[in-house]
């Protein structure tokens, strides 16, 4: 039987276990070992009810255009306990000058395919709003440097757009910096689109009317997807799937090292394991920490790839005291606004099945590439910051009825000017080393589906070469 070792309990560790169990099921001759340093798997998915609401401490959806989160699901036999956002709410607004705007009509991740409510919305200034007029008028060119998305949103629309579109929503979903991360890696479709099209605008509004005309032929799917129970949902259906004997809680790996057409394991407490190949599930600098005797320029690769961290502060209320709060999804905060909150969600109306009907919930972000000082903060002061800013956004006065801190330290992967490329070392390297593969969210894409995605692959990848090795014994 060929042995397998997956360091790394997150949702790509995880997942690389499903679908190695997956292959075991179907009769592979293979065994695998999951090794988890802390006392839980999953990761940042973690869920709990509190006063009868849902609070998610880290990711609480994921795209629906992205297929691996709901295929896995539908393995699961949970794909019946699906649910969407309530996108006839989607309302999202920006803090301008401590007030709320409202995206307007027709801005598709800060490109804007409708002239009219663009003109109109007092989001931009009108110096910004003529530049998106001149924009429709860009000529294709290829992009020879990798920029940044802040390079070339500002040149096409302008610093306003940056700081008031741009570096807020980068900030929620990579908790990262408009002016450091690769447009190449985050939003590939721009580059496409500006080689084509040359204006952003006329590529979205052509994507658009595609959208609008398949959309027409079968039903439109909510823009995130989620569980009734949670994220965590998701953990749970995995591991009743996996050999009870197969999961290492609580067990650090100090290295990994070749042997004998294999690999040894080394374990911290002593001791170590000898397998036929290896999946390394952690984050970058663990990976590169771990590979370190094994090849150098591999993991110095690995040590290049940089992660922000974040605080996502939960808050329960009853909905009296919510009854000023403005309808939609939540708001964003550019940097240049002052404040240390970057988000809030009003997840009672994102999700279905979050809160009681007389209770509503607030979840708020702080941190990121820019503020890793607000981790050193007690729990007390981030919750006084979060709802001195809430008074001062949305005039909220009142105090919750709960509250919940999470803290995920160095757990959004930063992809930065010259990402592809360093990946592309890394793959290549990668493949000349035999039995080994990686997965996680270092890569490919920090979202829940792209982490299933890339754990699904080093499984796949590994299999084969599971069924091609001997198997060495047990130290």
């Amino acid at each position: 039987m060929k042995r397998v070792a997956i360091i790394g309990g997150g949702i790509s560790g995880l997942s690389a276990a499903f679908y190695l169990e997956k292959a075991r099921a179907a009769g592979a001759d293979l065994s695998y070992t999951l090794f988890e340093s802390d006392q839980r798997l999953g990761g940042s998915m973690l869920s709990g009810r509190v006063d009868g609401c849902l609070v998610e401490a880290g990711p609480d959806s994921f795209l629906t255009e992205k297929p691996w989160a709901l295929t896995l699901c539908k393995e699961l036999g949970i794909d019946d306990q699906l649910i969407g956002s309530n996108d006839a709410q989607r309302k999202t607004y920006i803090v301008v000058k401590g007030k709320l705007v409202v995206m307007p009509d027709g801005l598709m991740f800060m490109v804007p395919t409708k002239l009219v409510p663009t003109a109109l919305s007092p989001l931009f200034s009108w110096e910004t709003k003529l530049r998106m007029a001149k924009e429709l008028l860009h000529s294709p060119r290829p992009m020879e440097t990798d920029e940044t998305v802040g390079e070339l949103v500002e040149r096409h629309f302008g610093p306003e757009v940056v700081d008031r579109l741009a570096d807020p929503l980068l900030s929620g979903v990579y908790g990262g910096d408009a002016n450091k991360l690769s447009v190449r890696a985050v939003l590939p479709r721009f580059v496409e689109m500006e080689e084509k099209y040359g204006s952003l605008s006329r590529a979205m509004l052509a994507a658009h009317n595609k959208m609008r005309a398949m959309a027409s032929k079968q039903p439109p799917r909510p823009l995130f997807s989620s569980l009734k129970d949670g994220m965590q949902q998701l953990v749970d259906a995995i591991v009743t799937r996996l050999e009870p004997s197969s999961i290492r809680m609580r067990t650090r790996i100090r290295g990994v090292f070749p042997e004998n057409d294999g690999w040894r394991v080394a374990i911290d407490m002593g001791g170590s394991e000898n397998f036929d190949a290896i999946i390394v599930a952690t984050p970058a600098n663990i990976a590169g920490a771990l590979l370190e005797a094994v090849d150098r320029d591999l993991a110095d690769d690995l040590f290049g790839i940089t992660y922000s961290s974040s605080v996502t502060v939960t808050l329960g209320y009853h909905m009296d005291q919510l009854r000023h709060l403005p309808p939609g999804f939540g708001f964003l905060v550019p940097r240049s606004e002052g404040t240390r909150m970057l988000a809030c969600t009003f997840v009672h109306n994102k999700f279905p099945h979050r809160a009681p009907a007389d209770k509503g919930i607030l979840r708020c972000f702080l941190g990121g590439a820019r503020d890793e000082a607000v981790l050193n903060l007690t729990d007390d002061e981030i919750v006084d910051t979060v709802r001195a800013e809430l008074k001062q956004i949305v005039k909220l006065e009142a105090r919750p009825m709960f509250e919940r801190v999470y803290r995920w330290r160095g757990a959004m992967a930063q992809y930065e000017s010259g990402h592809i490329a360093r990946v592309e070392r890394i793959e290549k390297r990668v493949k000349e080393i035999p039995g080994l593969a990686l997965a996680g969210n270092a890569f490919h894409g920090i979202g829940v589906p792209d982490c299933i995605r890339e754990g699904m692959n080093a499984a796949n990848a590994i299999a084969q070469v599971a069924s091609e090795t001997a198997t060495p014994q047990t130290r």
